[in-house]
């Protein structure tokens, strides 16, 4: 009975997770498709969303922790306050960076998805490889915005490989946990 009630758990932790990457990703679309259609929304709509990957982030790490008993909810919430706090804080410096005039609307949106990208992947040391996957995927786009003209379908295309991706993998790793030695 406690393997089946760890096998569920272990289960709806999967689809918590990779729910959590399907939304991100796809919120990631959209934000640079905003951005490709007027840069001065892209950079609103990416400073929310340095919240929202935020929230999920401490959404991902309370559940690991009511798991495992790691931490208690007051330092998770203070370790991902700090680390989303200084990522506002440096896309802060590329706001005021764009309003200078050194970074057009259209570079400060791509530093900013750059800047969320790190905030992702590094968070994604602490909370899980999906939240890696995810900043690894935006670095990633802001450097195909850059170079293909037609970027949208190649993002898509990427965004569906890498869910597909993660979920054989997921699977792969879930065969070798409960392969007989």
């Amino acid at each position: 009975m406690q393997e089946n009630e760890a096998f569920i758990s272990k289960k709806t932790k999967f689809q918590i997770e990779e729910g959590i990457l399907i939304i991100l990703l796809l919120l990631s679309l959209l934000g640079i498709g905003i951005t490709d259609f007027n840069p001065d929304d892209g950079y609103g709509y990416w400073l929310i969303m340095v919240i929202v990957f935020a929230m999920c982030a401490i959404l991902i790490a309370w559940l690991q922790s009511k798991k495992h008993d790691v931490m208690d909810f007051t330092s998770i919430l203070k370790e991902q306050f700090l680390h989303w706090t200084t990522s506002l804080v440096v896309v802060g410096g590329t706001f005021l960076l764009q309003k200078s005039g050194q970074l057009t609307e259209t570079s400060a949106s791509l530093v900013i998805l750059l800047i969320l990208a790190l905030a992702t992947m590094l968070d994604g040391i602490r909370i899980g490889w999906r939240f890696s996957v995810v900043g690894l995927y935006l670095g990633i786009s802001s450097i195909i915005v850059a170079y293909i003209e037609d970027f949208m379908w190649v993002e898509i295309v990427l965004a569906i490989i890498t869910v597909i991706l993660t979920i054989f993998w997921e699977i792969w790793i879930d065969k070798l946990n409960n392969a007989p030695n």
